[in-house]
């Protein structure tokens, strides 16, 4: 079978082609031509040619979307679910994530990621287990109860996924520096987020396999004039990259403007850390019996902490280009092929390319999404964002 996306410009990730055809077999871009040089096909789209291809967007952090949370239901069809409801926003490839949680929850969710892949459910590349090897001190929304020292039960689960990529997120201070080195070790991406570490610290867990930093500025040390803290360490490193929400809530504007502008370009990484809220009107629900309300654009619940975000990709596409002063299209690196290479994956994601998955997404003049395509299929319900 294949396939042919014609009519549109073509942002490679690189830089802006002129119109192309892009020629898909199997789910992958092999070439990406001259609309005279275009093969024959079983399909062809033809989109007005004000249209531009730009390589799908890549979220991190994905707690829910569509009415579902993962925690509440850790199950093939809460992933398949939560999928649809963000790919209607760009969202090509995510991590389905999960907060601190039981043991045996944990396995739940690592057994519905690992058949999800099996079974080709749509953009699914990993899990991300956020916790629960945190700091309870600067717990956020998640269960001081269910946060726990690591052993060998937590690693065993935390490295137990036969397919995709497993990203954990954990305290360094409270995990331990061979603790880290088991897991990166084991193939796992290591950040480090709810945490009390110190820049000092940081410097350590770097060497021992730290390579990320989870919603920047939440639930760690601040960087002030006599100690760098956690966000200290994650804006002078150069060798990490660190994932940030920009909602407007979670972090104010001119703080993305100074965090992106002071890493290094792939540092910054759009996240969501979106709940159940995303893609529906009724954007309150249960968050481990506790209700979460939503108000004036930010998740909380009663005592006013934030839980979670109500923001798409799409829009933090949006939003990172008008807080950060950036180009609309380096803020789509920054939700396409910056994360691919956070995950080690962008020889196959992240880019319009041959040889590359033909996970792309189509906007207008406008920037509204006007098709989605994961795997080379394209989307039916991911045309109205």
């Amino acid at each position: 079978m294949r396939s042919v996306i014609e009519g549109a410009r073509v942002f490679d990730g690189d830089a802006v082609l002129g119109h192309r055809s892009v020629v898909i077999e199997e789910g992958c871009i092999v070439a990406v031509v001259e609309p005279r040089d275009a093969p024959d096909a079983t399909t062809r789209t033809m989109l007005d040619d004000d249209c531009l291809l730009v390589p799908g967007f890549i979220d991190l952090q994905v707690n829910g979307g569509g009415g579902a949370l993962f925690n509440a239901a850790p199950s093939i069809a809460t992933i398949r679910r939560i999928g649809a409801a963000h790919g209607a926003f760009g969202t090509t490839g995510f991590l389905p994530t999960l907060i601190t949680d039981d043991l045996e929850v944990m396995r739940e969710a690592v057994a519905a990621v690992d058949l999800a892949i099996a079974e080709g459910v749509p953009g699914v590349l990993g899990i991300h287990l956020e916790g629960p090897f945190l700091n309870v001190a600067r717990r956020g929304i998640h269960d001081a109860d269910k946060i726990r020292d690591v052993d060998e039960a937590g690693l065993a689960v935390v490295t137990s996924l036969r397919r995709g990529k497993t990203l954990v997120t954990l305290a360094p201070e409270q995990t331990g520096l061979e603790a880290i080195r088991r897991l990166r070790d084991a193939g796992v991406v290591v950040a480090a987020g709810h945490s009390t570490a110190g820049y000092a610290e940081m410097q350590a867990a770097f060497e021992a396999g730290v390579t990320g930093f989870t919603h920047l500025y939440n639930a760690m040390t601040p960087l002030t004039s006599r100690e760098p803290g956690m966000v200290g360490a994650a804006l002078e490193d150069k060798s990490s990259w660190f994932g940030i929400i920009a909602d407007g809530q979670h972090v104010h504007p001119a703080s993305v403007f100074a965090a992106v502008n002071s890493k290094q370009r792939g540092g910054a990484i759009l996240v969501t850390d979106a709940m159940p809220s995303v893609g529906v009107t009724n954007k309150s629900f249960l968050l481990g019996g506790e209700r979460i309300a939503y108000l004036d654009g930010a998740l909380r619940n009663a005592e006013g902490t934030l839980a979670g975000s109500d923001l798409d990709m799409l829009s933090a596409v949006g939003n990172a280009a008008e807080y950060a002063r950036v180009d609309w299209l380096e803020a789509v690196r920054m939700a396409s092929r910056y994360p691919a290479a956070a995950l080690g994956i962008d020889d196959r994601f992240g880019s319009i390319r041959p040889g590359y998955v033909a996970s792309i997404v189509a906007v207008d003049r406008h920037r509204r999404i006007v098709g989605v395509w994961i795997d080379g299929e394209r989307q039916v319900n991911a045309e109205a964002a």
